[in-house]
C-alpha cells in the first residue's frame, strides 16, 4: 500500500484506475485545498464542510459510498490531535493540522509490513492514534504517585495547582476518549458496510480498537479517582500541619500566661513589694526564679501528659 502526501500526486489517478487501495496523508491543508480534495474524490459536501472546520467532537458520518470519521490522538505533551478520516473501499484520506508525529509509527509499520487488506490498513492508523493515549496516561499515573509522596513530606501550593492541572488534562482526554469508544462500538458495522470493506474480518479489526478505547476510558476514570484521593491527602496533610502549628502556639501562649502574671504582680507599686524587693537576690529569687519555675513546671506537665508528642 502506498502512502501519498499531495492531493495532486500523479500516482493517484493510476492507483484509482488499478483500484489499488492507498493512504493520502495531508497535513495543514487550507479550505481551498480541502474543497479541491472533495472535487477530486467526490466527497459529500457536508464531509467537505466538516473537514474545513476543525475543533469538532469525535463522530462518524456515513455517506454510503464513503464515511467521515473525526478521530483524536494525543501528542506526547498531552495535547489532543484532531484527525479527519475519509474512508472508502478504494482509499483512506487523513487530514490533520498538527501532531503529524503520531502517524510516523503507523506509516513506518505499513512500509515495513504492508497490510494484507484495506481493513487492516485503516486499523493500523486508528490503532496508532488510540495507542498514543497510553504513554500520556502512564505519565499522569507516575506523576500522581510522585506528588502523593512529596505531599506526605512537605505539601505546597504548587503541588495543589499541579493536581488541578492534571485533573483538567484528564477531563479533556475523557471528553474525546469516551465518544470515540461509543463510536467504535457501532462504527465497525458502519465501516464494514462500505463498498469494498464488506469483508468478514472488518469488524474484528475495529473491535480491537474499541477494546483499546474501552481500556483508555477506564484508565482515565481510575486516574481521576486517584487525583481525588491525592487531593484528599494534600488537604489532610495541610490540616495536620496546621494542627501541629496551632499546638505549638498554644504551648507558647500557655507558658507565657504565668510569666505575664508574675511580671504583672511584681510590677505593682504595693508598699510591701517596694520595701522588700530591693536587692539583687530578691530580684533573681522572686522575679526571675518564679518565672523560670512556672515555665519549667508547665513544660514538665505538657511532657508527662503527652501533649508535646508528635
Amino acid at each position: 500500500m502506498q502512502v501519498l502526501h499531495e492531493v495532486d500526486d500523479p500516482e493517484i489517478p493510476k492507483l484509482l484506475e488499478r483500484n489499488e487501495f492507498f493512504w493520502l496523508k495531508l497535513h495543514g491543508c487550507s479550505s481551498e485545498q480541502i474543497a479541491d480534495l472533495g472535487e477530486r474524490f467526490g466527497l459529500h459536501p457536508l464531509a467537505i464542510e466538516d473537514t474545513q472546520e476543525f475543533g469538532q467532537r469525535p463522530k462518524l458520518d456515513d455517506y454510503r459510498e464513503a464515511a467521515l470519521l473525526v478521530f483524536y490522538g494525543v501528542d506526547p505533551d498531552g495535547t489532543p490531535v484532531e484527525v479527519h478520516f475519509h474512508v472508502s473501499g478504494s482509499w483512506m484520506i487523513t487530514v490533520h493540522q498538527e501532531g503529524h508525529e503520531i502517524f510516523k509509527y503507523a506509516e513506518k509499520r505499513i512500509g515495513k509490513e504492508p497490510p494484507k487488506t484495506e481493513e487492516e490498513a485503516i486499523y493500523r492508523v486508528l490503532d496508532a492514534l488510540t495507542d498514543s493515549f497510553f504513554p500520556v496516561l502512564e505519565g499522569v499515573d507516575e506523576r500522581i504517585d510522585e506528588l502523593m509522596d512529596a505531599m506526605l513530606e512537605q505539601p505546597s501550593q504548587d503541588q495543589r495547582e499541579e493536581l488541578f492541572h492534571l485533573r483538567r488534562r484528564l477531563i479533556e482526554l475523557r471528553r474525546i476518549a469516551t465518544p470515540q469508544r461509543d463510536i467504535l462500538a457501532r462504527g465497525g458495522d458502519v465501516l464494514g458496510n462500505l463498498p469494498g470493506l464488506e469483508a468478514d474480518d472488518a469488524r474484528d479489526w475495529f473491535r480491537d480498537v474499541y477494546d483499546h478505547l474501552l481500556r483508555i476510558a477506564e484508565l482515565i476514570d481510575s486516574y481521576r479517582d486517584l487525583l481525588a484521593g491525592a487531593l484528599d491527602v494534600y488537604l489532610s496533610t495541610v490540616s495536620n500541619r496546621v494542627n501541629e502549628i496551632s499546638k505549638q502556639l498554644a504551648v507558647v501562649a500557655t507558658i507565657f500566661l504565668p510569666l505575664t502574671f508574675v511580671t504583672g504582680f511584681f510590677g505593682q507599686n504595693f508598699g510591701f513589694l517596694v520595701r522588700h524587693i530591693n536587692s539583687p537576690a530578691a530580684f533573681w529569687g522572686y522575679g526571675v526564679g518564679s518565672m523560670l519555675l512556672a515555665a519549667l513546671a508547665l513544660w514538665f506537665w505538657f511532657k508527662r501528659s503527652g501533649f508535646l508528642d508528635a
